[in-house]
């Protein structure tokens, strides 16, 4: 079910309390796309007053048709960063491998292992990024799980080295996120600042989300050398948002603000609009709650119809890759010229069950993105082919 209001659309589609472990209960099953009535809701968390032309208000319905898949044969694919020319930076969660994807042939070209990586369970090499200032310093940056805990790394990528080694040894600008078996977040992004930002899990752990001195169930910012910066809530913490339980998607939209897509327990899947101190809620609230010190989600879906994974912005809208639900979801952002508030339209699925569990979701300019599919995690049913990355014109 959905809800829209004069300032805010609420919208109700799907994840369960085991997805949110990324469980393949269910997946095989993928349910048709509604549109559910209205009723009224407030929004929680208002947004900074800036206006947008209405021309530049994404239609209320949209479309989405892949033109092609870019390559495929990837095995547990999970981070995904561009360079500066176009090609992709692909990681293999459970080998521990970065590999080059030439974007206009699909040719592949192994960069090399990152070291101390340990996967197991729902861990391993997860998200990557590309430093903004990759023409100069030419670092690569990866989360990834250890034997003791998650951290980030940057490495050097020297293009002139030997096939295989192409990476240099992990620089660790952060260490002590977390690890669990499960809920070990993952999502690394550069902002339009500049910093770096991170999604970490509670590792099925409640208590660490809102514990402010732990790393676990956070959103953190940090400098690119892994420290905290003016800004943030506390001087010296690199916590930007707490009370979160699975973080794996950050985006940016037009207005330079902070989106993130994160996995629910029994009930609620959610998309969150992200402010510096905000406290969305876990474990003492799972989606809309309108209780007093907890931030709402902006969207919400029910536990079979997303699990949401990464999340990207293009032509207006938040695009959201989900994982149990098997579909690719539309989240049209629009504004009331000059108001503070952010409507939603109804959210929009497509691909439904075409291609099986979609991990991560990356802008590829103008109106296309980058899609890649998970069906080789242990959780999914791989065809011959998989797992793939897709290249998908949106509107």
């Amino acid at each position: 079910m959905a809800v829209l209001a004069a300032g805010a659309l609420l919208l109700a589609a799907g994840c369960s309390s085991q997805e949110g472990m990324e469980s393949s209960a269910g997946q095989g099953a993928s349910s048709p796309a509604h549109s559910p009535s209205a009723s009224p809701r407030k929004s929680a968390s208002p947004s900074p007053s800036v206006s947008r032309p209405p021309a530049d208000q994404p239609p209320a319905k949209g479309s989405a048709k892949v033109v092609s898949t870019l390559t495929d044969g990837l095995k547990s694919p999970w981070g995904l960063a561009a360079l500066p020319g176009g090609d992709l930076l692909v990681g293999s969660r459970d080998k521990g491998t970065i590999t080059r994807i030439d974007a206009e042939t699909g040719k592949k070209k192994l960069l090399g292992t990152v070291p101390g990586v340990a996967p197991a369970g729902e861990g391993g090499l997860l998200g990557l990024a590309v430093s903004p200032d990759f023409g100069s310093d030419h670092l690569v940056y990866a989360y990834f799980t250890t034997a003791s805990d998650n951290r980030i790394a940057r490495m050097v990528y020297d293009e002139n080295g030997s096939p295989g080694q192409l990476l240099g040894a992990p620089d660790t600008i952060l260490r002590g996120i977390p690890k669990g078996q499960i809920h070990n977040g993952g999502r690394i992004a550069f902002g339009p600042d500049h910093m770096l930002y991170a999604g970490t899990g509670e590792t099925g752990d409640d208590g660490r989300a809102q514990d402010k001195e732990s790393l676990a169930g956070k959103i953190l910012r940090m400098t690119p050398d892994g420290e905290p910066l003016h800004g943030n809530p506390e001087a010296d913490s690199v916590v930007y948002s707490y009370g979160h339980r699975n973080v794996q998607g950050l985006a940016w939209d037009a207005e330079k603000r902070l989106w993130a897509s994160e996995f629910g327990q029994d009930t609620w899947d959610e998309l969150n609009l992200i402010e510096p101190g905000g406290n969305y809620g876990w474990p003492d609230v799972e989606g809309t709650a309108h209780k007093e010190g907890f931030r709402d989600p902006v969207a919400q879906w029910k536990t079979s119809e997303a699990s949401p994974s990464g999340i990207a912005y293009v032509k207006g809208s938040i695009w959201m890759a989900g994982l149990r639900g098997e579909r690719l979801w539309r989240i049209p952002l629009s504004r009331e010229d000059g108001a503070a508030k952010e409507p939603l339209a109804d959210p929009q699925a497509f691909l439904e069950g075409e291609y099986g569990r979609l991990r991560t979701v990356l802008a590829a300019g103008g109106d296309k993105l980058w899609l890649v599919t998970s069906e080789t995690d242990g959780r999914g049913t791989p065809k011959p082919g998989d797992d793939r990355i897709l290249l998908v014109r949106v509107k």
